[in-house]
């Protein structure tokens, strides 16, 4: 991984060689938008797109049999990867990443095509899977499901790269860089409040934000896994910490928890708290 972004790095024409390859083979395509990511944070949004104008071609043949995934991701990750260059902030970059999610419900419902093979396939799913017999889900109610599933699952995809990309670009030129602003990343106590009061009303069903639930949730999300880190580094814990906290998060109940952890942290910051007292330079006993 890093001998790919360092070669990605050698120059431009390294960097289009090495996005568009990635972007011919089947899920390793998934590297090419996080490649156009690291061009974007190291050199800026206008190389970025000198770059991403020759990596898109594979990732257009892929959406003409089907798979709009890669290329939806490269436009999320190019955009976010813009937004933390600018602004310098992973809470902003993470708000952002809502659109992200947005957008990429509003590309699903501009091919219908997709969307009706795509709801093929789940009922074909239910249909062939060993399970007790449940109620029949009305087409209209399925349709909208995975709508916003795909939406959310290209969000949490599109922060995941974005992330890879900054970690690249951490170990090429600022060793141990990303690590330290991971493990800081925390929400301002208006923001959180926000997100959470948004997450209240599209759980109630309000017209506008109705499916929007996880879009609401997921910068909380990260916010709380940048919490776990900060607290498992400060204590500096062993690293199987981490192994069993993402175990844990394979219960779905959990990440709402993780959610309500970042909140309570946008407040009262527990990694402050934690943190050892700075030694006393003073003399004084």
């Amino acid at each position: 991984m890093r001998g790919l972004a360092q070669y990605a790095m050698n120059g431009r024409r390294q960097a289009i060689i090495a996005s568009v390859l990635c972007g011919i083979i089947p899920l390793v395509n998934m590297l090419s938008p996080a490649l156009v990511g690291l061009v974007c944070l190291r050199h800026g949004p206008r190389e970025a797109l000198l770059v991403a104008a020759w990596a898109v071609l594979p990732l257009i043949g892929w959406a003409s049999m089907g798979d709009l995934t890669p290329l939806v991701l490269m436009v999320g990750v190019t955009v976010l990867a813009t937004v933390l260059r600018q602004a310098g902030s992973w809470q902003t970059t993470l708000l952002a990443a809502i659109a992200v999610g947005v957008g990429a419900e509003m590309v699903l419902r501009l091919r219908p095509e997709f969307l009706d093979l795509l709801q093929q396939q789940v009922s074909l799913f239910f249909d062939s899977a060993d399970m007790p017999e449940q109620p029949e889900i009305p087409a209209d109610v399925m349709r909208n499901a995975l709508i916003s599933v795909f939406g959310v699952i290209h969000m949490f995809a599109a922060i995941c790269l974005l992330m890879v990309a900054r970690w690249w670009q951490a170990v090429l030129y600022n060793p141990g860089g990303f690590q330290r602003e991971f493990h800081q990343l925390r929400f301002k106590p208006g923001v959180a409040l926000l997100l959470v009061l948004l997450f209240i009303l599209a759980s109630f069903g309000v017209t506008v934000l109705t499916g929007w639930v996880m879009y609401f949730l997921m910068p909380l999300f990260f916010a709380g896994i940048a919490l776990v880190h900060g607290l498992v580094g400060i204590k500096k814990l062993s690293r199987l910490w981490l192994v069993a906290f993402y175990m844990l998060m394979l219960n779905p109940p959990l990440t709402q928890l993780l959610a309500v952890a970042a909140l309570l942290d946008s407040f009262y910051d527990f990694r402050r708290r934690a943190a050892p007292p700075p030694d006393d330079e003073s003399g004084i006993n």
